[in-house]
This record gives C-alpha cells, structure tokens and sequence, in this order.
C-alpha cells in the first residue's frame, strides 16, 4: 500500500483497491501461458471502471454529498486532498499496468541488469498534485540503451494509457541521459527536482536521485535561480503582468500556483527542502509565512480543481461565468449590500497578492544575495552613499539600519518610501518582510503623527512617478493600515465586464494618469485637461479627490455619498483645511455627473449646459471634474477611453465654461441660429437665394443648433442632390477622426418606425450606435444621423462593412429584411461572455431634464439589437424620438431617448408614463427570455 504522501487519505481502497483490480485481469488471463495478452477490450473495461469510479469517489468527497462520513465532510472543498487521492489513484493504475506489462505480457525469466525498469513521477505528478484533468508526467528509466523488451512495455503502457483517455507527458532515458538533458535545459532540471518513485526498479531511481544531487545541488545555484526568475518574468509578461486580472489564470498568473512553486523549486534546490515546514527550519520562511503560504496554496488549489471538474478540461483560467458558481460551492451567499461572487473575487486577490509578498521577499533576497555583480553596478556601489537620510544603503537598494528601527520610530514606516521616491531607488527585500513583521505598528497613533501624514501627501503629490510608489506602499500593506478606508477596497472587485482592475488598483492606476497629464506626456490624447490642470488651485484637493472618488466601493448603497462622508473626515487629518476639504467631498460626490451628462444628455439641449453649470457652480469646480473624470475612465481598463467620449466631454466643458463665465445659451437662440444659418450659406456660395432659403424654411431651430456649418452644409447638398435625381433614399458617411465614429446620415421619407428598422439594420451589420439625431423635415422626409463604432469601440470604417450596412438599410426600409429573425440567426456569432451576466431592466423618466422634450432613460443587457427592440417599442407607444444617446458600461447598456408624443409635446400624464415603463421592461424581458442562455447553467447541468 502506498506510503508517505498519501497517509492522510481516509479509506483509500474506496478510491482504488490495486490488489481486486489486478486478480481481476489475472481472471481474464486465467491459464493463458506467459506472454499473453489478456483480451484487449475487457482489460481496457476494467481499467476505464477504475479510473472512473475512483475519480467520482475523489468528486463526491470534494463536492460533498448525502450520507458523508466526518472524514468525507473534512475533504470538502480540499483541493490539496483532491490532488493526492488523484496522485493515488493514478500511481495504483499504473502499478498494475506496469506489472501486468512486465510480468505477464513480456515476461523475462531471469532479466539483464540492462532490461530493468523503474516508473517514475515527474513535475507535479511528482510532488503527489495530480489535479483533476492535468496531465501526467512520466519518465520510463532505463539503465543503459534501449532493449526491444523495454521498448515494447513502455509503448504497451502509453496506448493503453492513452485509450484511457488520460493526457501523458513521457520521456524514455537513462540515468545518464537524464543528468546530461537537465544540464541543458532548466525545465527538464526542475522536473527532476520533484521525481518520485512509483514502480519498477527502485536501484535506477535512487542512482538517479544520488546523481541528480551530485550534479546539481552542490553549487551555489545560480544559474538555476537566475532561469526560474527569467522564466516567471516572461510568463508574467505573457499573462498580462498584473494579478488583478478580471479572469484571472489560477496557475500561471502573476499571483497564482507557478508562483508559489517557483518559490518552493528554488528553496528545494538551494536548500533541499522537501515541504513547506522544511522552508521554515532552513530560516527560508517564517513560520507566519509558512501559514500564509498553505492557506493560499489551500485556496488557489481548491479554485483550480472546481475550474477542472466544471469545465471537465485542464483549464486554469476562471472566467466571470465560472467565478459565479464557485463562489456558491465555496459558500460565498449573497448579503445585503454584498454580492457573494465580489467577495469570493476578493479573496482570490488577496491570497495572490499574499503569493506576490511571498515570492517578492523571498526571490528578491535570492536576487540581491545570488545574482553576479556586473562592474557597472560595484562602480555605482563605490560611488553611491551607504547613508541616506538616516536609511543605510544596501546594494541598489534602500534598507533600515537595524530590526528595531520601524519600533522606535513608526514614523519610518512613511519616511522610508518617501526617501526612496525621492531618490529613484527600490527598497530592500528584507526591509520588505521586516515591514511585514511589524505592519501592526501602523496605528491609530501613526494615523494621527502630523509628519506622517505630510510624508503620505507629499507621496501622494510628488512630480516623481507617484503611481509607482503608491503601488509598493500598497503592497508592503503599509497603505491599506495607514488609510484604513483604502484597505477596505483592496482586492475588492466588481463582477461586471466594465471595470477590468479591482478598485486599488484602478485607483492608483488613475493617479498615474493624474501625474502624467499633469507632466505632458499625454497632451496629445488630452489636450484640455492638459492644459486645465495648470490652472487649478490645489494640486492637493486634485490628487486627493481622484485618491478617494472610489473609496466607499464594496459598503452597500451609493458609493459616491459615502465616500463624501469618508473625505470630509479624512482630509483635515491629510492636512487640509475646510474649503479644501469640501472641494474634496464634492468632488467625490458628483464625480460621476460630468461623465453621465456628457454621455447620457443631449449637450444640445440648452438646459442640459445650464443644469449642469447649476451643479457645477465655479470654473475651479469644472477643470477639476474634468480632470478627474478623465482619470476615472481611462483607469477603468483597456479600450474604455475613445475619441467619442474625449469629444462629448470637451464640448460640455467649454459650454458649461461658457456659462459659468457669464455667457449665455438659451438667451441668444435665436442669433445662434442666425449664426448657423449665415455660415452654412457662405459654404453654398454656388446656391442661389432662393434654395437657401428653401432649405432654411425645412428644418426647426434645434436642428440648426444641433450641428456645426459644415454638416449643415454637407446635409443641404444631399438634400438637393436626392430632389435633384429624384431618389427617395441616400445614405452618406464619413470618418469623424476627431471623434473616432463614423458618422451615417440616412435622407428617406418619414415612416412609423423608421429610427427601429435603421438600428436593427446597423446591428445585424456589427455597427453600435453611440448616438443619433432624428429629424423630420416640413417636406415629410426624415434626416436621421447616426454616429457608429465597430464592435471594438473604433470607427466603423471598413469598405466591405459600409457596402453591407447600406445594402442591409436598403433590404430593411423596404421590409425586405426580417431583424428579429437575422438578430435570432446570427446569435451563435455573437461574443458570450457577456451572457454570464444578468442586467434587470429598468426605464427611468426625467421630466425636468429638458424643457420640450421627455427624457427616458433604459437600462438593460446590452448585446447586438437591444436599441432596435427598444426604439421598437418606443413606436409602438406613439413616440417621436428626437435624439438618442448610447452608453455602455461592460454588458450594461444605457440608452437615454429625448421623446414627444403624437402630438409633439412632452409626455406627462400619470397613466401614460407608467404604461411606457411597464412596456418597454417587459419588452425588453421578453428579449432576454429569447436570446439569453447562459453556457455556464447548462454546462453546471450537464456537468453534475
């Protein structure tokens, strides 16, 4: 019976019992002389029912199941247990194997030393952590060459093994040959490192260990150390680098299990530990670190074995559809203000965060005691100071002077950050664990030292790469026990498609953006707010408003009124005084307005301007939302921030900055449109009198307040050209580079429905509508704009999609294209993802927005054809739709209609308000009931 790493596994014959399996295909052989092979396809049954009883046993102990025994309800959820009983399972299906190979199919009376074999594990099959669906790694090892004998067992073993259906990584060697690959190639050196004896000849295993150790793990282990850093580098390179990932990859991210075993590789070749309490008795750990290390190996094992058994592939990724289910299988229920899955999301951060303070400390200290000192850097030692500002110099690095020197001061604990801010310098690894061992003297008492919190602002503040430093300070853990609120957030997440970071992270990633357009460096992508935050007053009141704009994330109810509160008691400790502290506060307040105005109103709309100046109040107040609105979103994640949304932003600026500056918009309607009128005929010079005026009288004020001379110019000869050769459709386009859209303008005749059919055409064509401006001219025919974006927030500006988007016009308005059933037909194509996701409809009416129209606003699941549906039913309720702004916030879609009734005027009867909401949900409902099913509820299903 096995021995060592599986001791601890209850009733292992429950799993696997070798010694029936193997009388049972000596039955099937039954007097058959030697060298026979029992018959093929019973010895293949019997293996596939050990296999798969055994792995259901190993399941049903793992997921947990009625009439479990106390040893069964300790297994739930293990998924280090799960590892080894799969490690046994698998080591007793290969003994049998190898000695129904060796003993009974070929047969050796009296075997040379030259046919011996030994069966060895390698890699994690080696370490006894077989997870559900990896693969098993197998070294065949021979003494010497290849014997016909050895040949036809190993090739006897892997068909079988692989009509098993089980995935094997296998090489045949000898001993010589392995010590000879591993001097070659680290990864095959690391899969010695963990060989393991299964079956066979036990001599050739232990020669190989002894020689392995001979070879290797005599020296200093440089070179193995400086490969498995390179190594973890590149793979982190290749992962995104980052471990706050919204899939994270539990094995190969930055934070995940290859981290914690590159760690455990290094110590077990440096050190030649064999376990985690090994680590600890060489000094490589501390015994607080030794626990951090087994709960998040516990944790991120756990995750990866649910990710195999639901996917029933070797997948390591957790995407959003996964993260929902385990976050119920690991008992993360929903609560009040608490989404289960955010919380379970927030402890898979925290324990990679964890691996990344181990491997850091750890590796690091390898790094600065191991690496070779090129001459360039023992020059910069001579020449560089050993003291800096009362912290010693150590290497390239920044270190106390001794173990008790964050205990006398605290205050250090900021000083030593800010010193190596200062001077470009990185900090010491162990100055790092030691910051760790004493983290708890970050205190109220520390909170409150007045030159503490001057150190924190003028980090937080400094011209040089605050970001960066923000980032370690969180990492060491000092800034989550030194803003206690800010520690509430770390790790936290959101389970949406929107925010792609957890909320530290987004928010120091927007302080960097805050620092870099405050030094120019991206004046070409922000010119305005470039230019504007030279122009505010406190830098301070800036930073820290952009700090805290997300700090109540996570705490139920408006994170935006909470964090309000959370500012007014924090920044008169930071330093500030009252008026700082309520610009501070409003700020964090409303700094969500200015995005949702510019996105979600009509900037047309003279009262949209004037509402939001109201709330805006002062020029000071307006550069600094800019500014820190355009922080926010591009610190949301790649692909969010676009020309579109820089565009929309900068014209609500200089408009509300006009009113704010005494200006006016509503007063000078009428000599705006003047204005607009005279400049458009100065661009139809060619045209006379009378045509102008003929186009003049066609269009109300609002169309020609809605657009600049030159598409107003650009319309008219359009107009003119399809009464010119009589054609009732022309559709124009161009690229708006300054707004990175498309804009489409569609000329036809005015029918019912007509803004329906042109959104469903777009749809089935891959265009998304980010906004539109509906006209109906004193002729009957309808000027419809459209500016679009592809799939991927871009201008939809390919040759081949424009030909198909207007021939798919053409097709729908002549009712010659049927969009429900093409928007059903082409669902297969459409992303999936987002399908994890339930967004619960929901209309809200705005009667005080606009002074002459009714604004609704449709929250729903966006996916391909939701606008069509919802103008769909806005039509049906008999509403003219005057303009509509799109929004999407990950699979979220904000659509806000400016709507009139039949009649032209706003709607604001009791019965019909409430016959609009209730109609367009339920419609909306009703296409989710339609399109929407999610893979991950099927595949649970199938799964179980």
């Amino acid at each position: 019976m096995a021995a060592g790493p599986y001791d601890h596994i209850p009733r292992r014959r429950d799993i696997i019992d070798r010694k029936a399996l193997m009388m049972a295909i000596e039955t099937l052989l039954g007097d058959s002389p030697a060298g026979t092979e029992p018959p093929r396809p019973a010895t293949l049954a019997l293996f596939k029912d050990a296999l798969a009883s055994g792995r259901a046993e190993i399941r049903r102990r793992f997921l947990g199941g009625n009439g479990e025994s106390p040893s069964d309800a300790r297994g739930r959820n293990d998924g280090p247990a799960v590892l080894a009983a799969t490690s046994f399972l698998m080591d007793q299906l290969l003994r049998v194997l190898f000695d129904l190979a060796n003993e009974h199919v070929f047969p050796a009376a009296n075997p040379s030393m030259g046919e011996q074999i030994a069966l060895v594990a390698t890699g994690g099959y080696g370490r006894a952590e077989l997870a559900p669906q990896s693969d098993i790694d197998l070294l065949f090892l021979r003494p010497y060459k290849q014997t016909p004998r050895g040949e036809q067992i190993v090739e006897y073993m892997l068909y079988l093994l692989w009509d098993l259906g089980l995935k094997v990584g296998h090489a045949t060697r000898s001993v010589e040959e392995c010590i000879r690959q591993a001097d070659k190639d680290v990864t095959i050196r690391t899969a010695l490192l963990e060989v393991r004896y299964l079956w066979g000849e036990k001599t050739l295993f232990e020669t190989l260990r002894r020689d392995f150790t001979q070879k290797f793990l005599t020296g200093d282990g440089r070179d193995f150390v400086e490969a498995k850093l390179a190594e973890r580098d590149a793979r982190h390179r290749r992962m995104g680098d980052s471990r706050y990932v919204v899939e994270p990859n539990v094995k190969e991210g930055k934070g995940g299990l290859r981290d914690l075993q590159t760690l455990y590789w290094i110590a077990k070749y440096l050190y030649r530990v064999d376990d985690v309490a090994g680590m600890v008795t060489k000094h490589v750990l501390t015994q607080s670190e030794a626990r951090q290390f087994r709960r998040a190996e516990q944790f991120l094992v756990t995750v990866r074995c649910h990710i195999h058994y639901l996917t029933g592939r070797p997948d390591d990724r957790l995407p959003f559809d996964l993260q929902r289910e385990i976050a119920q299988l690991l008992g993360y229920a929903d609560r009040p203000g608490s989404r289960g899955v955010e919380r379970f999301m927030k402890h898979y951060y925290l324990h990679a965060k964890t691996v990344g303070d181990l491997t850091r400390i750890f590796v690091a200290a390898l790094e600065d005691t191991r690496r070779r000192k090129p001459r360039l850097r023992v020059l910069w030692e001579t020449l560089r100071p050993k003291q800096l500002e009362g912290f010693r110099i150590d290497g390239q690095r920044l270190a106390v002077a001794g173990i008790d020197d964050f205990a006398k001061d605290p205050v250090r604990f900021l000083r030593l950050f800010h010193v190596a801010q200062e001077n470009d310098i990185d900090i010491h690894p162990a100055t790092l664990r030691l910051i760790t061992q004493n983290i708890k003297l970050v205190d109220a008492r520390l909170r409150d030292n007045p030159e503490a919190n001057r150190l924190f602002m003028a980090m937080l503040t400094s011209r040089k790469d605050p970001e960066t430093t923000l980032r370690r300070l969180n990492e060491a853990g000092v800034f989550g026990r030194f803003v206690p609120d800010f520690g509430r957030v770390v790790a936290q997440t959101q389970h949406d498609m929107y925010h792609t970071y957890t909320v530290d992270e987004h928010t120091i990633r927007a302080i960097g953006i805050l620092s870099r357009i405050e030094a120019g460096t991206l004046k070409e992508d922000l010119p305005v707010s470039s230019e504007v935050v030279h122009k505010v007053l406190s830098r301070e009141v800036l930073y820290l408003a952009v700090l805290l704009h997300d700090i109540a994330k996570g705490r139920g109810g408006d994170h935006s009124v909470i964090g309000a509160e959370v500012a007014n008691q924090l920044c008169p400790r930071l330093g500030l005084d009252a008026a700082e502290t309520e610009t501070v506060a409003w700020l964090v307040r409303y700094h969500l307005a200015m995005s949702a105005t510019a996105f979600q109103r009509d900037l047309q709309d003279p009262k949209t301007i004037s509402d939001f100046a109201q709330l805006v109040q002062s020029p000071e107040r307006l550069r600094l939302l800019l500014v820190l609105t355009v922080c926010d979103i591009r610190a949301v994640g790649p692909n969010v921030w676009n020309g579109w949304k820089a565009a929309l932003l900068r014209e609500l600026h200089f408009a509300t900055e006009q009113v704010l500056s005494g200006g006016t918009l509503q007063g000078g309607r009428r000599s705006r449109v003047s204005w607009a009128q005279a400049e458009t005929n100065k661009l139809l010079a060619d045209w006379s009198e009378a045509d102008k005026e003929a186009f003049a009288a066609r269009a109300n004020a609002a169309y020609w307040l809605s657009f600049e001379p030159a598409v107003l110019a650009r319309h008219a000869r359009m107009i003119h050209e399809a009464e010119r050769t009589g054609a009732h459709l022309r559709i124009e386009h161009r690229v708006d580079a300054e707004r990175s859209a498309t804009e489409v303008t569609v000329y036809t005749v005015d029918t019912h429905g007509l803004f329906a059919r042109l959104a469903g055409a777009m749809a089935l064509s891959g265009a998304t509508i980010v906004d539109a401006k509906i006209f109906t001219l004193s002729n009957g025919m309808a000027l419809d704009t459209f500016w679009i974006h592809d799939l991927e927030g871009k201008a939809f500006d390919r040759p081949d999609r424009l030909a198909r988007l207007r021939a798919r016009i053409e097709l729908a308005l002549v009712n010659r294209l049927d969009i429900a059933v093409e928007l059903q037909r082409q669902q297969p194509n459409y992303p999936t993802r987002d399908r994890v996701f339930t967004v619960e409809p929901r209309v809200l009416i705005d009667n005080n927005a606009s002074n002459n129209h009714t604004v609704l606003e449709v929250n729903g699941r966006d996916r391909p054809g939701f606008l069509h549906v919802v103008t769909r039913a806005l039509t049906s309720l008999n509403l003219q739709i005057a303009s509509a702004h799109i929004t999407t916030y990950g699979e979220r879609a904000v659509d806000v209609f400016y709507v009139k009734d039949l009649f032209g005027l706003k709607v604001v009867n009791p019965r019909k308000l409430a016959e609009i909401e209730t109609t367009v949900e339920d419609t909306i409902r009703a296409f989710d009931a339609k399109f929407h099913h999610p893979p991950a509820l099927a595949r649970s299903a199938a799964a179980r």
